[in-house]
């Protein structure tokens, strides 16, 4: 089993800036992807940006340019800096964990991402 902890949401005014943290523990092994999905009230959650253990990175066409997805596998840690946060980043963001051999997924608990005006 792995578990994820995320930290670092919070409440931040349109333009500034966030960075969230994921850290992972347990049976962390093999080609995996980690990645921070979103959702906000009424909608279906969303990818916003994965990375894998070989460090290929894919992001939401909706932030591109603005967030940037990365990872220490020294501390199974994977972390997404945003920046130039806009009202409709608001929602709770989650970390998953893929293994992509195994197919085994697991889900971080959620931080709360408040962009204000």
């Amino acid at each position: 089993q792995v578990q994820l902890v995320e930290s670092g949401g919070g409440l931040v005014q349109a333009g500034g800036s966030l960075r969230l943290s994921c850290a992972a523990s347990g049976r962390i092994f093999g080609i995996n992807v980690m990645g921070w999905y979103r959702q906000a009230p009424g909608k279906q959650r969303e990818l916003v940006a994965s990375i894998s253990s070989g460090g290929s990175t894919n992001y939401a066409d909706s932030v591109k340019g603005r967030f940037t997805i990365s990872r220490d596998n020294t501390k199974n840690t994977v972390y997404l800096q945003m920046n130039s946060l806009k009202l409709e980043d608001t929602a709770v963001y989650y970390c998953n964990f893929h293994n992509l051999y195994t197919n085994y997924k697991s889900w971080g608990q959620g931080t709360q991402v408040t962009v204000s005006s």
